[in-house]
């Protein structure tokens, strides 16, 4: 990891483009639709959110499907910035955190009874930062211990519950060099 990074959800499915794209062509073709009768009739010009309901919704519904979760992160500057993004569409602000404690890797129950591996980046005592999902152990694990790294401070290992242990981080250096990570 280099000290101006990303870490990224996994690419959306392929099929899930088509959709998003049909639902942005009809946003877009509502909205070319009312300017069309706007421009046809002798009505006066008003612009009524209700006009635009259905450019509302079909554009949130296209948006959630090509949307993505990143998390910039600014190790020099000790800054933090959660995004969504659409495109070139970037939202989400920076957060400065100070103070790191620790990193750690733990996993949530899902509705389906699967598990979840979170990553998340302590501070201050008992604050959170959440960086990282995956239903893959071993990948979110190499981001949490990638992060711990850069930032030199411990790794948590909280994936076996009430069996919480700190990892021997020289261990895994020699883990990853040789290629065999559990």
């Amino acid at each position: 990891m280099i000290s101006n990074s990303i870490i990224s959800e996994s690419a959306r499915p392929i099929w899930q483009i088509p959709i998003a794209a049909l639902f942005f062509t009809m946003a877009f073709g509502i909205m070319g639709y009312k300017v069309f009768l706007w421009a046809t009739t002798n009505q006066p010009l008003g612009i009524r959110l209700l006009d635009f309901e259905g450019v509302i919704y079909f554009t949130g519904i296209g948006a959630s499907f090509c949307s993505r979760k990143r998390i910039h992160i600014d190790i020099p500057n000790s800054r933090f910035r959660p995004t969504i993004e659409v495109g070139p569409v970037k939202l989400g602000s920076w957060q400065t955190i100070k103070n790191y404690q620790y990193v750690s890797v733990f996993h949530q129950p899902t509705v389906g009874g699967d598990y979840i591996f979170e990553v998340n980046l302590w501070y201050d005592n008992n604050k959170h930062f959440e960086l990282y999902e995956e239903d893959n152990y071993k990948e979110a694990f190499l981001i949490g211990y990638e992060l711990s790294e850069e930032l030199n401070i411990d790794l948590l290992d909280a994936t076996e519950p009430n069996n919480f242990k700190w990892v021997n981080k020289e261990e895994w250096k020699t883990k990853i060099a040789s290629g065999k990570i559990d």
